[in-house]
């Protein structure tokens, strides 16, 4: 299983991004799929989370009502699309993959994407 994060990028706060995680494999679609963002210094936070139909999206508390997870079994595709941006949310931001279900912490992910840099001027 690979996991491929794109979509980071510069942007003003206020502003808007759609990160994508491509996921190879043919078992994508049976597992809740999950965001994380991590500063230097800190642990990996947990973003969001959306289960194999879309029918559960969990979000860390300060990004709900501006970020939304969403997935295209079809496509093998995990996105997040982050609005009204803001200058704590400057992160490197990973996709992964939930080996238990709904977790929020990065233990119970087992695979992981490279990351992508979202860096937000305020």
């Amino acid at each position: 299983v690979q996991l491929q994060a794109s979509g980071g990028g510069l942007v003003q706060a206020g502003g808007s991004l759609r990160l994508s995680c491509l996921v190879s494999g043919r078992t994508f679609s049976r597992y809740v799929m999950g965001w994380f963002r991590q500063v230097p210094g800190k642990e990996r936070e947990f973003v969001a989370s959306i289960s194999w139909a879309g029918t559960r999206r969990d979000y860390l508390g300060s990004v709900k009502g501006r970020f939304t997870i969403s997935r295209d079994n079809a496509k093998n595709t995990v996105y997040l699309q982050m609005n009204s941006l803001r200058f704590e949310d400057t992160a490197v931001y990973y996709c992964a993959r939930d080996i238990r279900g709904f977790d929020v912490e990065w233990v119970w992910y087992d695979f992981w994407g490279q990351g992508t840099q979202v860096t937000v001027s305020s």
